[in-house]
């Protein structure tokens, strides 16, 4: 692929978070530009594009495969039809950032990792904390040695507002949400995978909603083949705003990343002191997203690995989908794919 030449992207999705993944494309990444867009809502595409200066629209994804003209396609559709777009974008010879979760099964996973390996077209899943320079850092660190044999970890995700329970897909906690986490962890304790888990989750929140298969609260306890020991959490409502954070624990030091403020400004007044903190995952996590797709770009123009692959996807699909039987069963859950 000439690299004097940009490369072309195509957007599937033009939503909440495909529309942030527009604009970066158009006006933040190095080397690339976006090209077309696609949405069953027409309208929406066109709105999109016109703000963002795109000039094709469609309201096929398939017709934006077909464009001879795209290089590239970023999928931020709804996750229950990501692993079929993917799997389509390979066989049309397309590079494919997709949004998480990749799959909502682990066949489904299987076969959009294989489809991507025959068709030798990048993949890569949008695992945006693995970008976040504080998280990145720690991981390095965890590699570097610098704070021993890692032995607790911890991820959280506390999203600042509840929306509508009734038009979340079920278990959209595992798969949706903590499926960062699960990510996070693997990433804070690399080399080691996850093989057992046990899950305690309610409907806290939305109770009225717990008899029609919605959680909004979630405590997972995770066993790594290492040894180590880590817990994921989530709850759809913290009043005081959007909360990343983590943390690992290890024979020689500890780790801590994330934090919910906005700046470093504290307001120190006579009713105490105050911080503003930010109510929305593209502002708290603006920098990572925007390097996720810069990387998506070096990736597919120099053949390397991403660093959030199809596998790392699979492999927090694993733990989500164990995470699952748990909760049904409730007892603790071996891992699909753990050693025995």
């Amino acid at each position: 692929m000439s690299t004097s030449n940009p490369l072309r992207l195509g957007l599937i999705g033009a939503g909440r978070m495909g529309s942030f993944h527009g604009l970066t494309a158009a006006r933040h990444i190095h080397g690339a530009c976006l090209a077309a867009i696609t949405d069953p809502t027409s309208g929406q595409a066109a709105r999109l594009a016109a703000e963002l200066g795109v000039q094709k629209i469609y309201t096929d994804p398939q017709q934006l495969l077909d464009d001879p003209d795209i290089d590239a396609v970023l999928i931020a559709a709804p996750a229950r039809s990501h692993a079929e777009l993917v799997i389509s974008a390979a066989r049309a010879g397309k590079s494919v950032f997709c949004e998480k979760p990749m799959a909502i099964t682990l066949d489904e996973a299987d076969r959009a990792i294989a489809a991507a390996a025959d068709a030798r077209v990048t993949l890569q899943v949008g695992f945006n904390r693995r970008f976040a320079r504080s998280f990145r850092t720690a991981h390095l660190d965890v590699v570097d040695g610098r704070i021993g044999t890692p032995q607790l970890l911890r991820s959280l995700t506390r999203d600042p507002a509840l929306n509508n329970p009734a038009a979340s897909p079920q278990w959209v906690i595992f798969l949706e949400t903590l499926i960062h986490d699960f990510d996070t962890l693997r990433y804070l304790n690399p080399g080691a995978e996850a093989v057992e888990v046990f899950v305690m989750a309610d409907a806290l929140i939305a109770p009225a909603y717990k008899d029609k298969g919605f959680l909004d609260t979630a405590v997972v306890t995770i066993r790594f083949d290492n040894g180590a020991i880590a817990t994921a959490e989530a709850n759809f409502q913290a009043v005081y705003g959007y909360d990343v954070r983590g943390e690992v624990f290890g024979s020689a030091g500890m780790l801590t990343m994330g934090n919910v403020n906005d700046s470093d400004l504290l307001r120190y007044l006579a009713n105490g002191v105050q911080a503003d903190t930010q109510r929305m995952d593209t502002d708290l996590l603006r920098d990572a997203y925007v390097a996720e797709l810069n990387h998506f770009v070096h990736c597919v123009r120099s053949g390397e690995k991403p660093l959030a692959s199809g596998e790392d996807a699979r492999a927090a699909l694993a733990i989500a989908r164990a995470c699952i039987e748990s909760f049904q069963q409730g007892k603790t859950v071996r891992v699909q794919g753990a050693l025995s």
